[in-house]
């Protein structure tokens, strides 16, 4: 007969793996299991063991979920916080992390800033705070920039409303535009210009040869206005304030990063990234579009003040 292997034997007091385990239990999981649905199947690894793992995977410098996987089948460490569980395969580990794990890990660790709070080791006195701007993977030459997109949404409303007062002229109509209402005036015009149609028993032609009238020209002008303004109406709300944004990723934007070995500075698609620290500990870290420095403090002190708060609060 084959008798379990006892890992405690193996694993000596001191060992980091059990401080990581101990500290991380004392948390509460209650964000990270409301994740997962209470319908269907329970998870192949409790939340909480996957999480304690993963966490010590990084620890080491483990960040593939294929090599994290053969940790968990051939180290000792990992064996023994998986607590009898069988070993999670690769793609269980990236589904956690990336459909499971980003709902759950602001609060996880910013209750591990307040356990560290009330273990003596931080005081909440003295921050430093530092950043570094991370490029984004996106591509670099699918850039959109504010300026061309208000001087080509200038250029379109002075068309529209040159549009509008033909329309106007030849209809005996009273549509006016402005800027705030572009959108749905170009709706209540091509509603107009729809029922007049119908009234009048004009066909719309296509194709080469074939002449069209003018209700047909309007009609076609006011549609593609109209899709064109609601292409302007989304990128202005993808600026949320900033100066440009990448197609491929939009919530990057547009920043100068450090020079290349050549010397070059280059416009590249990246996040703002900042980290508060205190007596060697990282208590907090916020991600930004602005590419400022000097924008970013203040947003990133309340952010940790509110969630520190809160945490402090329910613990």
């Amino acid at each position: 007969m084959v008798l379990p292997l006892n890992f405690e034997v193996f694993i000596p007091e001191d060992d980091s793996v059990r401080l990581l385990s101990h500290i991380l239990e004392g948390l509460n999981y209650y964000k990270l299991y409301g994740v997962y649905s209470s319908i269907g199947r329970n998870p192949a690894v409790e939340p909480k063991i996957l999480f304690k793992v993963l966490t010590y995977a990084y620890m080491n410098n483990i960040y593939s979920s294929r090599k994290i996987e053969t940790a968990c089948k051939r180290d000792i460490n990992f064996m023994w916080l998986l607590a009898g569980h069988k070993a999670p395969d690769h793609s269980t580990i990236a589904r956690f992390r990336k459909e499971f794990l980003p709902a759950a890990v602001d609060d996880l660790f910013y209750q591990l800033v307040s356990y560290l709070h009330n273990a003596g080791e931080i005081q909440f006195e003295n921050l430093f705070v530092d950043g570094t701007k991370i490029e984004a993977n996106a591509n670099r030459y699918t850039f959109v920039w504010k300026k061309v997109v208000n001087k080509n949404e200038a250029k379109m409303f002075d068309k529209i409303q040159s549009c509008i007062q033909e329309i106007n002229l030849d209809y005996m109509t009273d549509f006016a535009v402005e800027k705030g209402n572009v959108s749905e005036v170009l709706q209540k015009i091509l509603i107009y210009l729809d029922e007049k149609k119908e009234k009048e028993q004009v066909q719309f032609v296509h194709g080469i040869g074939k002449r069209k009238t003018k209700l047909q020209k309007y009609y076609e002008r006011i549609k593609n206005f109209k899709e064109r303004q609601e292409k302007y109406n989304a990128c202005n709300k993808l600026f949320e304030g900033r100066n440009s944004y990448s197609k491929t990723d939009p919530d990057a934007t547009f920043m100068h990063m450090k020079d290349d070995h050549m010397r070059n500075s280059q416009l590249k698609p990246a996040y703002n990234v900042q980290i508060a620290v205190e007596s060697e500990y990282i208590t907090g870290i916020g991600i930004f579009q602005d590419r400022s420095y000097a924008t970013t403090l203040i947003p990133l002190l309340k952010e940790m003040e509110a969630i520190l708060d809160k945490s402090t609060r329910t613990s």
